[in-house]
């Protein structure tokens, strides 16, 4: 069978799979090693050249590097994680408690990433209908340098506790601009095996064949054999060692 045009290699294929398997929100293992400014560049430059509606590039990176600013955004995270416990009871409220939720200031950089939806003018082209693409565009960018961070061995952590406009006045965002984002980046000891939430029992992934349906709604194919997402990251895995 010839090969699709423009497909790549089995080992660049592998590579692209393992950044996505392999991806964490990463909270802890932060080091201090500074994140020499060329890869900083280069995980930017992978954000920016996300898909966007109408091609109107909605985002802006603020890069946070000084600790009085780290501070204040720990503080704002204090405050909205002690509204957010209280909403947790019993088991739930002690294991809540227990987890770290964040590594403002451990990790050497901390981005604020935006969504100027003014940009592109009134009429974006593909945006008529759905406003919101402009949003999903700028969460497209995240993703390029989630993704392009764990192939760099760049640990990242959304930390979404935190009024967002508080922190408008904290670093500055005008009000006109939509905050979005909030990542720690920063080389780590170690990448967990599994999503810490996962890990301490929060919750489970839930299995993909229940998530897909054919043609519409509530229509699954019910087959012997179910091709589940543990079952194609297996088939990863057991390529990468008959490799090694």
């Amino acid at each position: 069978m010839k090969q699709p045009q423009g497909r790549f290699s089995e080992r660049e294929r592998e590579a692209v799979y393992r950044a996505i398997f392999e991806r964490r929100d990463v909270r802890r293992n932060f080091l201090p090693t500074p994140i020499p400014d060329m890869v900083l560049t280069r995980l930017l430059t992978a954000a920016h050249h996300a898909g966007s509606v109408g091609f109107m590039q909605p985002w802006d990176f603020v890069v946070i590097r000084d600790h009085a600013t780290k501070r204040a955004v720990k503080g704002l995270f204090n405050k909205a994680n002690a509204d957010a416990a209280a909403r947790y009871q019993g088991t739930k409220g002690e294991l809540y408690r227990r987890l770290k939720l964040e590594g403002i200031n451990e990790a050497p950089i901390n981005l604020c990433i935006t969504c100027s939806r003014r940009r592109g003018g009134p009429h974006v082209l593909g945006r008529s209908t759905v406003r919101e693409t402009d949003l999903y565009s700028t969460c497209c960018a995240i993703q390029n340098l989630w993704l392009a961070a764990r192939a760099e061995g760049i640990g990242v952590g959304w930390v979404s506790i935190l009024d967002h406009q508080a922190l408008k006045h904290v670093i500055g965002v005008p009000k006109s601009v939509t905050v979005l984002a909030y990542l720690c980046l920063g080389y780590v000891s170690a990448f967990e095996a599994q999503p810490d939430l996962e890990a301490a029992g929060w919750r489970s992934r839930i299995p993909v064949q229940q998530l897909i349906h054919y043609e519409s709604w509530g229509n699954r194919l019910h087959r012997e054999e179910k091709k589940t997402d543990a079952y194609h990251q297996g088939l990863y895995k057991n390529g990468r060692r008959r490799k090694n």
